[in-house]
């Protein structure tokens, strides 16, 4: 099956065709198997190659498509690299994939651009599959600018909102800064290695000078913060929530967001090789983690309460990056992928019951009208949590591990981080499924557990939020780590762990007990004390109104960035486009005017003066041949 890995990608470009095309005249149910059956196909060729690559001792395998581009001395095939990242990334966005798909036949049944919203969907699947089998970074490029445009589409879906066609706009011009680094990168790789093929590109990594493989790390990961929602190129990625619940999904779990940790693993040489490169994408990291589960503590909108801890998990991620944890960060992206799927679909189903109510003040003792939705978000918000033995608990702790050997300091953070994240996860479950229901007499009638097509995926992704944690056991528990081994021919300098032991126990009881005070600590406070969500704005302290208000960041941008520009288009349109381009435009035509309008008093209708013009026209081209000889 290896050799039939193109046939992954194919699957939803067929999908988003036949939508694209035929959706508007097939039935929904129709237009809905087809984009989640497409998916489906994906999954089952990607598991099947999977195992087969498990069976083999090569562990990378090229396929070679055609040939693309031939330029000079630019040479550029299309292949696909199946080895073991890409094919563990195929079974993600493969898997949650298709688990979203089915959840959204039930969520947009009754939307009017039910065929579009799967179109979209199928080519954001396609792209990204693109993205993570590309054998080059130019292939990437194409995946990771295709993402871009379908985020553009789907946060903007609803597009008679002008709201949300600001937040679609926001996501693609903030990631186009970030593209621009990457294709610098790309540019700079050529230039240096005379190839962007990643076996040629890597082989010869270790011959450049450190300061040029730095400028190439640091000029990817740029990419990877737009791309990955990293300190400063963040804002989009909350106010992305304006799509349909399960984009919010597929961008967070699945898709999107994860490329630029794909991208880093993928490119971990140059990583490694550069500490300043690795510095800097660990200190972005924490600073993004930090920053992020911050603002999530005093959010009441249930998904931008999700999408801040997106961001923060992600910045987790780069953390581990940084320090050289790659397994470790891939093992959390998986484990990610599972329980913020769930959240997010789970927080859909929220949404849906209340008949379009996202914030939480307005929510409150639904536990008992939907019992699906709340078992299984309590069980994805207890792996977020770093509880054992859930899926998410295995995954933070190896980064932790990693990270207290690299600097202490670190270390401390990222548990004020993992603290703050129990605790805001805690807060929303405890404020969306306990206490009196603060909505609405009509929302309360209105309450009603989601379809089977919504809570078939909750339960399987609940499931594997709870399982999870299998795939990287930790090591001195004298179990094997599938995710260390399978990863191994990957990562090409790899940074074993040299804790002992006893300390590896330690740094464990300490995650746990953490966040099992700070868990404590929020029930006392929304459940014991019944501490409700600040109504008003106003009412806020000062230290929490900036939280509140995210800092003001958006505020600061807007004042430093987009004002200063706007007003310097407003001078070059004042002075340079009217005063000067439209100034020399319009003097040729009144000149030209001007002439004409004095030439035209020679046209008399007298044929003798015509005659002697003529006979005067003739003596002067005489004279003026004679002169110029």
């Amino acid at each position: 099956m290896i050799k039939l890995i193109a046939l992954v990608p194919l699957f939803p470009l067929i999908g988003f065709l036949i939508n694209g095309f035929f959706g508007k005249k097939l039935n929904k149910s129709v237009s809905g198997v087809i984009a989640a059956g497409s998916i489906l196909a994906s999954f089952v060729v990607a598991v099947a190659a999977f195992v087969e690559l498990q069976g083999c001792e090569q562990k990378s395998h090229i396929i070679n498509l055609f040939s693309w581009i031939k330029s000079g001395t630019l040479q550029i095939p299309f292949e696909f690299l199946f080895d073991p990242l890409s094919s563990l990334f195929l079974l993600i966005i493969t898997g949650i994939g298709f688990l979203i798909h089915v959840y959204s036949i039930g969520y947009m049944h009754d939307d009017e651009g039910f065929s579009r919203f799967f179109t979209y969907l199928n080519l954001f699947v396609f792209f990204m599959l693109l993205l993570v089998l590309g054998n080059n970074y130019l292939i990437m490029f194409v995946g990771w600018e295709g993402v871009g445009l379908c985020s553009y589409l789907l946060i903007g879906f609803w597009f008679k909102n002008t709201a949300y066609n600001n937040a679609a706009r926001k996501a693609f011009v903030i990631n186009r800064i970030g593209d621009l680094g990457f294709l610098l990168g790309i540019i700079l790789i050529f230039i240096t290695f005379g190839s962007i093929s990643f076996d040629n590109v890597f082989a010869k990594a270790g011959t450049v000078s450190t300061s040029v493989i730095t400028s190439i790390a640091l000029l990817l990961f740029i990419g990877a913060m737009g791309k990955s929602a990293q300190v400063p190129l963040y804002t989009w990625l909350p106010d992305a929530m304006a799509g349909p619940t399960p984009v919010s999904a597929l961008i967070h779990a699945a898709t999107m967001v994860t490329a630029g940790v794909y991208m880093v693993v993928r490119s971990n040489i140059f990583y490694s090789i550069s500490d300043v490169a690795s510095e800097v994408v660990a200190l972005t990291g924490i600073i993004t983690a930090l920053f992020a589960a911050t603002i999530g503590l005093l959010q009441n909108d249930i998904k931008k309460i999700l999408a801040y801890s997106t961001v923060s998990q992600l910045g987790f991620m780069f953390l581990g990056l940084g320090v050289g944890a790659y397994s470790s960060s891939v093992f959390h992206v998986t484990t990610h992928a599972f329980f913020k799927a769930l959240l997010f679909l789970g927080a859909g189903s929220v949404i849906h019951a209340m008949g379009g109510e996202q914030d939480i003040r307005k929510m409150g003792g639904l536990k008992g009208h939907i019992k699906i939705t709340f078992i299984t978000m309590l069980l994805g918000t207890i792996a977020i949590s770093g509880i054992p033995p859930f899926s998410g608990f295995f995954s933070k702790d190896e980064i932790l591990a990693h990270v207290y050997e690299h600097s202490k300091l670190l270390w401390v953070l990222g548990m004020v981080t993992s603290m703050l994240t129990a605790f805001y996860m805690f807060r929303m479950l405890f404020g969306t499924f306990y206490g009196k229901f603060r909505g609405t007499n009509s929302q309360e009638h209105h309450l009603h557990e989601s379809p089977s097509s919504m809570t078939i995926p909750l339960i399987v992704l609940a499931a594997l939020s709870v399982l999870g944690g299998v795939l990287g056991l930790p090591e001195f528990w004298h179990l094997p780590n599938w995710m260390h081994h399978n990863l191994e021919p990957v990562i090409m300098r790899p940074d074993p762990s040299i804790l002992p032991h006893d300390t590896e126990w330690l740094l464990m009881g300490l995650a746990v007990a953490s966040a099992a005070a700070v868990i404590f600590l929020a029930h006392r406070m929304y459940r014991t004390y019944n501490v409700l969500p600040v109504e008003r704005e106003e009412d806020l302290k000062p230290v929490a109104k900036v939280i509140y208000n995210k800092y003001y960041v958006d505020e600061f941008f807007d004042k430093t960035i987009r004002k200063p520009l706007d007003l310097l288009g407003q001078i070059f349109h004042k002075f340079f486009d009217i005063a000067m381009i439209d100034g020399i435009v319009n003097g040729v035509g009144k000149a030209v005017t001007g002439v004409g309008s004095v030439v035209r008093l020679a046209q008399q209708g007298n044929i003798g003066f015509y005659v002697i013009s003529m006979v005067v026209g003739v003596v002067c081209i005489i004279v003026f041949t004679f002169l110029i000889k």
